[in-house]
């Protein structure tokens, strides 16, 4: 027991968490240089294109001190963005420790924050590393100020590194087995083993990862989810070092993988607690929360002969991520889809290009939403994300959406650009703060729609790159929510609609009916697109029909003769709009959801 050390690594985005991974699998000689691929725990072709890491993984390493001693070092990866904020905290309380990475050149940042203030509340072993001191535009001593002041961590305790070049690693090293303390024994307890992430193989099923917190788990074991009140019997138990590595058993203390036949991920419950069916704990780890699906959005296949094989793809996608959510829908324009949920616009986005990409499966997304509450007039609650549901305003007694408390850190001169597009957002309550010298962190309350639909790219262009952004849900707030229809000729497109704050609902009707008029293909006849709010039409984009030059034939003569067939002609028109359906292509409604027109 005395020889383990449970640790994970956490940083803000694009501090160098992976590749410090890497020169420490590196150095334990895990993998050949042949092997040897940048960003070894990464496995999705997502991360390493992004540098972010989607979906965590864990690995012991083995190492020998500078006095002999031989040690297991458990490195348990976390996922580096806030949609994954609570898979980093069942993480974190699987550690005994952190590695708390902060880039030299950029300083604390929101996430160093939100990430330390975790691993304090699980009372984690804290060390501090400032990496890429190999970068030319490398401030030292600022970033000590900063960890000391903004962190209050004492600059003594402070590691230097560069994971690119491979310097300090061994000091880190020496720093884990020093500092990080060793897991309690507790092997004679009954069995708890905290879940902490799981992954589907689909010749195994579930293999689910966790940390042994009290007891022994022996394959042939029956054992016993708390929240499912499931029983499965374990097949194998082992360690993971880059590929599985089986074991005798895993006791207290040991970090490693169960195999026991659970045929879906959608079992295994990120949190739970593993208990022994024969001898069975009396209660279970603290900490445990159901995945919370917060962005909602409709999918549909691009050619409605394909809604089938798009069932089958979201079947298979739903072994590998348990958070997504989904429900049958359908839509008068766009047939037979699904309606799903997500844990934010992250998890959104990445959802999106792994159909396209591993599964060849093209879609059309409708815009983003979130749960809205409403009370009516009788008394009775609703909670709705899909504006299909939007009840009758007449019933509607009030309605309230959820509220952000967003984090932003930036440099100071784009104070003014960022302030601005805040409140052009619905923010509230702004409280900014000077970490350092050149650098303004502003806090500010915000409605979560108006943050999922293209906030963090539009701050990353006011800030030239440099702006981040984190944010927490905090509550529901009154807000005055309508229901905004986009009407082509007349007729409602179910597919288009979007619930939305009063004040903005004639700017996005304006943005809609325009995207709409530059992707609708001319007809015969004229084609209004309208935005409305109940009875009231609020925008309007007219696309002109094709005109037959119908005068062509007429040289000269009376102009009775000229209006006869102009009369003639708009009679027709008139019936062929009566009689004649608008073509939507499928393009329209991805134009719908871009950002600025391309």
């Amino acid at each position: 027991m005395a020889s383990i050390r449970n640790f994970s690594i956490i940083a803000h985005i694009d501090h160098g968490k992976s590749t410090l991974a890497d020169r420490l699998i590196q150095a334990t000689g895990m993998v050949s240089v042949r092997e040897f691929r940048d960003q070894i725990l990464d496995f999705m072709d997502l991360e390493r294109e992004r540098g972010i890491t989607i979906k965590s993984q864990t690995i012991t390493l083995p190492y020998t001190d500078k006095s002999g001693n031989s040690h297991f070092l458990n490195l348990i990866d976390t996922p580096g963005h806030a949609d994954f904020s609570y898979e980093v905290s069942r993480a974190l309380a699987s550690c005994e420790g952190v590695l708390l990475i902060v880039d030299a050149s950029q300083g604390v940042q929101a996430q160093t924050l939100a990430n330390l203030y975790m691993a304090m509340e699980h009372d984690l072993a804290v060390i501090p590393i400032i990496n890429k001191i190999d970068l030319i535009t490398a401030d030292i001593e600022s970033t000590k100020e900063q960890i000391e002041n903004e962190l209050g961590l004492d600059t003594e305790d402070i590691l230097l590194c560069s994971a690119k070049e491979g310097t300090g690693i061994e000091d880190i090293f020496e720093a884990i087995v020093a500092r990080i303390p060793s897991p309690e024994k507790k092997t004679e307890e009954p069995l708890k083993a905290l879940i902490f992430d799981a992954h589907y193989d689909s010749f195994r099923g579930a293999i689910v990862h966790c940390r042994i917190t009290e007891g022994t788990v022996t394959p042939g074991d029956s054992i016993r989810l708390f929240s499912t009140e499931a029983v499965h019997k374990v097949e194998e138990t082992g360690l993971f070092q880059i590929h599985r590595k089986p074991t005798e058993n895993l006791s207290a203390g040991e970090v490693g993988y169960i195999i026991a036949g659970i045929k879906k991920l959608g079992d295994v419950r990120i949190g739970d607690t593993i208990t022994l069916d024969s001898r069975p704990a009396d209660k279970p780890l603290a900490g445990f929360k159901p995945a919370k699906s917060v962005v909602f959005s409709s999918i549909y296949p691009m050619f409605t002969d394909e809604y089938q094989m798009l069932r089958e793809t979201l079947e298979k996608y739903e072994l590998n991520d348990a958070s997504l959510t989904y429900q049958k829908c359908s839509s008068a324009a766009l047939g037979q889809g699904f309606r799903c949920g997500f844990l934010g616009l992250l998890h959104l986005e990445i959802f999106q290009q792994r159909l396209e990409r591993e599964y060849d499966q093209a879609i059309i997304m409708t815009v983003p939403s979130v749960q809205y509450e409403f009370v009516l007039k009788d008394g009775e609650q609703l909670t709705i994300d899909n504006p299909q549901y939007y009840p009758d305003p007449s019933h509607i007694q009030k309605t309230a959406e959820p509220y952000i408390k967003a984090s932003l850190l930036f440099p100071d001169r784009y104070m003014g650009a960022v302030m601005k597009l805040c409140l052009s957002r619905r923010g509230s309550n702004p409280r900014t703060s000077y970490p350092t010298p050149g650098r303004i962190e502003l806090i500010i309350d915000m409605p979560l729609a108006e943050a999922i639909y293209d906030f963090y790219d539009t701050l990353k262009t006011f800030t030239q790159g440099y702006g981040s952004f984190d944010y927490d849900i905090i509550e529901n707030r009154e807000s005055d929510l309508v229901r905004l229809d986009i009407l082509i000729n007349a007729e409602k497109v179910d597919a288009l609609s979007m619930i939305i704050h009063r004040d903005r609902a004639r700017e996005w009707g304006v943005r809609i009916c325009d995207r709409l008029k530059d992707e609708i293909p001319r007809h015969q006849f004229k084609i209004a697109i309208q935005g409305a709010i109940g009875g009231q039409i609020i925008s309007r984009s007219t696309i002109s029909p094709y005109r037959k030059d119908v005068t062509a034939k007429l040289y000269g003569g009376d102009v009775t003769r000229k209006q006869k067939l102009l009369k003639k002609q708009k009679k027709g028109k008139k019936r062929m709009k009566m009689v004649g359906a608008v073509m939507i292509p499928q393009s329209a409604f991805v134009a719908v959801l871009k950002t600025e027109k391309e």
